[in-house]
């Protein structure tokens, strides 16, 4: 695929504001399984103007989702574009990075200074799959005793919307050596949730892992 054809399908050439044209043509290009045509997207991601950026990143990640391999290849770009100042850009980068970490650990591992640092500055939108790439390489025996404590660590300071939902990612991270330092902090902020069902939800992950 050309990249003016490339162009002509995203939803800002056809005057769309909703995502359904990037997504017609994620899955076409995975359908067809069109390494050209994502060439030319990672190329606009760069080279193209603001709103066929954030098009083009919005198409990366839905392939991403649906076919990891065909952009794994660009880790590069994405951990590049989480210093980006648009909002936008930087948590779909971060989207396409959770997508292709399972097969790119290594090379995400290698850039964990930059995640962490998109981490936390950005969005609920970054945060959220930034905790889901640790959680990820945690999976990974090779990765665990560095990145574990950097998970908890982010726990301390993680915004109460948010603290049971990572709190429940992380624990199915925890090993046993861990453990009482994940307790410790799961205890330490329960008094922030005196009623509800994210009080709740914490007290069920306190009773199992005590």
């Amino acid at each position: 695929m050309k990249q003016s054809d490339l162009i002509s399908q995203l939803a800002s050439s056809l005057n769309r504001r909703d995502e359904v044209p990037n997504q017609i043509l994620a899955k076409k290009i995975v359908d067809s399984n069109d390494t050209d045509a994502i060439k030319e997207l990672i190329q606009l991601l760069q080279t193209g103007s603001a709103k066929v950026k954030k098009d083009c990143i919005k198409v990366a990640y839905e392939i991403g989702e649906k076919k990891p391999a065909l952009i794994s290849n660009y880790t590069s770009v994405f951990v590049q574009l989480l210093k980006s100042k648009d909002n936008r850009m930087q948590w779909g980068a971060m989207t396409a990075i959770d997508c292709v970490t399972t097969e790119k650990s290594e090379e995400v591992f290698s850039n964990l200074p930059e995640i962490i640092t998109a981490v936390e500055n950005g969005s609920v939108i970054t945060k959220d799959h930034g905790i889901e790439i640790l959680v990820k390489l945690c999976s990974n025996e090779k990765y665990r005793s560095d990145v574990l404590p950097i998970l908890i660590e982010f726990l301390t300071t993680s915004a109460v919307n948010q603290f049971p939902k990572y709190a429940e990612r992380i624990e199915s991270v925890v090993t046993a050596d861990y453990r009482d330092s994940f307790l410790n902090v799961l205890n330490l902020r329960m008094d922030e949730f005196e009623v509800g069902a994210k009080r709740k939800r914490l007290m069920r992950l306190i009773k199992k892992l005590s």
